[in-house]
């Protein structure tokens, strides 16, 4: 686990505790923002062995695994700055529309993870 994962599970725990129902979701969608950037692409192509049962199946336990990605801190708290990032235009993009009202939550939800940015020494 990178110490983006780490500061981002030590934040959700205190979320959950405070029962912030906004920094949990944000928190939580985070992590799994950084749990799809550690997953790989798969390779397109017939299984080498196929299932009798199940037509493109892979045979065998484990057959169709594939290590993760291993995300390093910057790559990951990458990951966590283009997420509040990416709140930050949508609630631009919302305000510019008329909805000053989920703008604002938007910005509530990427100060969440400004804070846990600045909290965290990120170089």
């Amino acid at each position: 686990m990178n110490t983006a994962e780490t500061a981002l599970r030590a934040a959700l725990t205190d979320a959950m505790r405070a029962r912030d129902k906004t920094a949990t979701s944000v928190l939580r969608t985070t992590i799994g923002a950084l749990g799809n950037a550690e997953a790989v692409t798969t390779t397109a192509g017939p299984p080498v062995s196929s299932s009798e049962h199940v037509a493109g199946a892979h045979v065998g336990l484990g057959a169709a695994e594939a290590a993760r990605r291993e995300l390093t801190d910057a790559d990951a708290w990458a990951v966590v700055r283009a997420e509040a990032d990416d709140l930050v235009r949508s609630a631009d993009a919302l305000e510019a529309s008329g909805r000053p009202d989920r703008a604002a939550e938007l910005r509530s939800e990427a100060e969440v993870l400004h804070d846990v940015l600045r909290r965290t020494v990120v170089d």
